[in-house]
């Protein structure tokens, strides 16, 4: 049977936002507080805050996370930095709503890891005035890499882990 890889934006897992709300990945409290004037990029739901919403700026160790799912051992691989998220539960994100985070002119970095939890390499990405264009090009370049289980997003400016990308495979459509 022929497959197909397809690709999209993971928030941070339910489960995991859960025990991040009470103690973050560094084993530190959560500290929520009113995001005055809005623009966090929240990783529970991927979009932006608003003016006035409850967050916390928590530590978060995504390969970690995922290897603790999937078996693998990153090693030294494994690293933990700031995400903002939502300071109570939200309603996650929209459908088709997209790759987040696309500010015309950013940079980013796409860092690809293997099923054992290895980098196997990064791009840096100017986004330009086509983010999804350019996040997508590189999303496609990644997994047509067999070795590709997951692609991490992360911020250049200060290196925080925007959202994660894994190989999703499915069945191609039958032809008549």
């Amino acid at each position: 049977m022929a497959t197909t890889t397809t690709a999209s934006a993971l928030p941070i897992d339910p489960s995991a936002l859960a025990g991040l709300r009470r103690s973050d990945d560094a084993g530190r409290p959560c500290l929520p507080y009113e995001d005055p004037g809005g623009g966090a990029p929240l990783r529970c739901c991927l979009r932006r805050s608003r003016a006035g919403e409850r967050v916390a700026l928590v530590s978060y160790a995504p390969l970690r996370r995922w290897a603790a799912l999937s078996g693998a051992d990153p090693g030294a691989y494994d690293e933990q930095g700031p995400v903002f998220v939502h300071a109570d539960a939200c309603a996650g994100p929209r459908e088709g709503g997209g790759l987040p985070f696309g500010t015309p002119g950013a940079l980013r970095v796409a860092r690809r890891y293997d099923a054992g939890g290895r980098i196997l390499g990064g791009r840096m990405l100017s986004l330009g005035e086509d983010p999804d264009g350019v996040v997508g090009r590189a999303l496609a370049e990644a997994f047509a890499d067999p070795e590709v289980a997951l692609v991490h997003v992360r911020a250049v400016e200060y290196g925080c882990f925007l959202y994660e990308v894994r190989r999703e495979v499915r069945p191609a459509p039958r032809r008549p």
